[in-house]
């Protein structure tokens, strides 16, 4: 059974961050060790999601909007990293102000904008509109002033239109017109601390906050400031490496295309503006970056507002060329040291293993000399030699329990806790892994005893495999991974839908593995024989993200007697 913690940071100018080490007592000085990893960009390449926002085949005034935000929030960082893929600046130019003048044609008489036409006028749409010409002109492209004007007159008397929204979808768009025209300098103070004093900033949606944010800073309200980063510090969930705001809407979340992607992302725009230095601002980027899937995020709202964010955040911290040295000290050895001297995405490690840890412990200091910004992160990760552990939450809770399938007397459970089975006997394994907020690239291994044998349904030699019962699912609704048995009658348009997206059953094992889990709680079964008599220690089944392994939960060992 291994364990695994880490700790993150940021150097900025010539910095030193002492970091001490304690070795873990009773662990085996053959696994594990230290790890220290460092960058100098917290921006990985980007190139999918602009390319994605430049090529995506449907022209709705939402998507040309945000093919005009993305496109101008990451010139300067595409220019910098000297990115592959992406539009020329040519030709950037020229999609830009080809889809500034479609833009224009589909204005409204009210200033307003409509998803394909002026005849249905969209508030989200038109608020988002506004956005992009004003991005745009920020940004030194061509905006037709006229067509600018009526719509930030529009944004003014926006709640107009909004009559029939549920609450937190009039928030969210009242709050992002009122960001919007607080950056083309129509700065409504009173409107924005209203819209929260009124709801109660308990009840304001995350992303209204996040562009609140905006607003109260440029209309210097530290009240209100004060106010919204406390209740998002209230709201977040966090990890060692990232942060994430869950977000829920009543039955408005269509009007306003929502997603706990695109919340992240505006309220990491709404930090930047009003405490660029918070301690959430490295790890909501961690965040978004490690949800992408094949190189960008889902939609092209999320796209477009992530976009936003990281060329916000590029501007802030990363602006200068990175020309620095990273030197490690291990007490007063010299570890050695790294050169980052250009833009690139490369990260650099350097590892101590366990056994020089535990024979000597000692501090590590890491300095940084020169220009621009040095990302870290100080990993260390071991093996308890204890057959005895107690389960452990550290971003999941893990339990395992066993079931009879021939007969209630073949797997029962004595007043120790101590598993007696059967010989012969097939045993239903249950686990039960709750993610309190979303989480990637997860691993869950449940570790055999070693008198238990998997049933792989799969394989054509294999019995046949029962089924919970006939939908695959027991009382929580979760579906459970169906086994090599008769088909089962279904109708035409169902599917199974799992959690997991691969599993493995294996000798000693078995493992399920999910890109992208959401929060909740999630079941997986599956059936085993016990074969061989004896009395076995078994390990804790384990959850953990598989490139953050610090943010792992297991369940309690137990031990298993098979007669």
């Amino acid at each position: 059974t291994t364990e695994a913690f880490a700790t993150y940071g940021v150097l900025d100018g010539n910095g030193v961050v002492l970091q001490p080490i304690a070795a873990p007592a009773e662990v085996f000085p053959q696994a594990g060790g230290l790890k220290v990893s460092t960058a100098s960009t917290a921006l990985q390449s980007l190139t999918d999601a602009v390319i994605y926002l430049s090529s995506y085949p449907f022209s709705c005034t939402e998507q040309i909007s945000s093919r005009i935000l993305g496109l101008t929030a990451m010139k300067d960082v595409l220019a910098a990293f000297d990115a592959e893929g992406v539009p020329t600046p040519k030709e950037l130019a020229a999609s830009v102000s080809a889809d500034l003048g479609v833009l224009a044609t589909r204005q409204a008489g009210n200033g307003g904008f409509g998803f394909w036409s002026h005849e249905r006028v969209s508030p989200y749409a038109s608020t988002h509109a506004a956005h992009a010409m004003l991005r745009a002109k920020a940004a030194g492209f061509t905006v037709n002033e006229g067509v600018l004007k009526r719509s930030l007159e529009y944004l003014r008397n926006i709640e107009r239109d909004l009559g029939e929204y549920p609450e937190d979808a009039r928030q969210v768009v009242i709050a992002y017109a009122l960001a919007v025209r607080a950056r083309a300098g129509d700065v409504d103070a009173k409107r924005a601390a209203e819209l929260t004093r009124k709801a109660g900033v308990k009840k304001v949606a995350v992303e209204a906050m996040g562009n609140l944010l905006v607003v109260a800073k440029r209309a210097d309200d530290k009240g209100l400031t004060k106010d919204l980063i406390g209740e998002l510090q209230r709201r977040v969930t966090e990890t060692a490496s990232s942060a994430h705001f869950v977000t829920h809407y009543a039955d408005g979340a269509h009007l306003i295309l929502a997603s706990e992607r695109r919340s992240d992302a505006i309220v990491l725009g709404g930090l930047l503006e009003a405490q660029p230095t918070s301690d959430l601002v490295p790890k909501v980027v961690r965040g978004l970056l490690d949800a992408r899937r094949k190189g960008r995020w889902y939609t092209t709202q999320e796209n477009v507002f992530v976009l936003l964010a990281l060329g916000d955040y590029f501007q802030a911290f990363e602006k200068q060329t990175p020309d620095f040295v990273a030197r490690m000290w291990l007490g007063n050895d010299y570890a050695g040291e790294v050169p980052f001297k250009g833009r690139d995405t490369v990260t650099r490690e350097l590892e101590v293993p366990m056994a020089q840890l535990v024979s000597h412990a000692k501090d590590l200091t890491i300095q940084k000399q020169g220009t621009g910004r040095l990302y870290y992160r100080i990993g260390l990760d071991y093996a308890p030699k204890s057959l005895e552990l107690a389960a452990r939450d550290a971003g999941f809770q893990v339990e395992r329990t066993y079931e009879p399938i021939d007969g209630p007397d073949t797997v029962t459970r004595d007043a120790e806790g101590t598993w007696h089975v059967k010989a012969g006997a097939r045993v239903r394994v249950k686990l039960r892994m709750v993610a309190p907020a979303v989480r990637y690239h997860v691993a869950l291994v449940d570790p055999l005893p070693a008198g238990f044998e998997a049933i792989n349904g799969a394989l054509a030699v294999s019995e046949q495999v029962p089924d919970e019962d006939e939908s695959g699912s027991d009382d929580d609704g979760v579906l459970r991974p169906l086994g090599r048995g008769k088909a089962k009658s279904r109708s035409f348009w169902w599917w199974p839908r799992y959690w997991y997206e691969h599993q493995n059953l294996r000798d000693e094992r078995v493992e399920a593995f999910a890109t992208e889990l959401w929060a909740g709680v999630h079941a997986y079964s599956y059936v085993a024989r016990a074969t061989t008599p004896g009395t076995f220690v078994v390990p804790p089944t384990k959850a953990e993200e598989m490139y953050a392994p610090e943010t792992f939960g297991r369940s309690a060992s137990t031990k298993v007697i098979v007669e």
